[in-house]
Parts: structure tokens; sequence; C-alpha cells
């Protein structure tokens, strides 16, 4: 038998503000928006806010919604790669990262 994974009940207030300066707070839906939170809390988020979409979603699932982006933060994706086992290569955004290096790289 297979268990569902409960989900926290968390909401989009409890995030931190500066998450979603550029969307409107109170149209974001936790399934429907979940790329744009998982992406935010990646790139911008702080550590609660990391713990709870980690509680929320599960690393699968992060996985699964970044793994196709054209960007996310190097760091972002070696993280999710190393919790997910993921190789960061299967990262649509380091591949494409790849083919067009910057000439500095800081």
């Amino acid at each position: 038998m297979i268990l569902k994974k409960h989900k926290k009940k968390i909401s989009i207030k409890d995030f931190s503000k500066h998450l979603f300066w550029d969307v409107n707070r109170d149209k974001l839906d936790l399934e429907r928006s979940k790329k744009t939170i998982i992406t935010n809390v990646l790139d911008y988020g702080l550590i609660n806010d990391w713990n709870m979409i980690y509680n929320y979603y599960g690393i699968d699932e992060i996985a699964q919604a970044v793994i196709n982006l054209k960007y996310l933060d190097e760091k972002s994706i070696v993280f999710v790669s190393l919790l997910s086992k993921i190789p960061k290569e299967k990262f649509l955004c380091y591949t494409t990262k790849q083919l067009n290096p910057k000439h500095w790289e800081f």
C-alpha cells in the first residue's frame, strides 16, 4: 500500500513578503502557482520559506517543478540536484547555461 504524503497546511501569507513583490499575492494558489512559488523561494527565499515548500511539496515535486526551467540560480540547481539525486545535467537551466557561457563568471 502506498501512503500519500500529508501536506502541511500553509498559505501564501506564511511566506516572506519580499518573495512575491511582482505579483498579487492574493491571486497565488499553492497548486496552480507551484512553479512561481518554488522558483521565488529558491532564488530569494529565507530558510523558513524553504522549509515550508519542502514540507508542503517534497523534494521530488520541487525538482519536477524546476527541471524544465530555462533559468535558475546556480546554487539552487546544485542544491535541488543534490537533494533530489537528479544529476544537474538533467536540468534545462544547467544545460542552457553551458550553451551560453559568459565571459566572466563571478
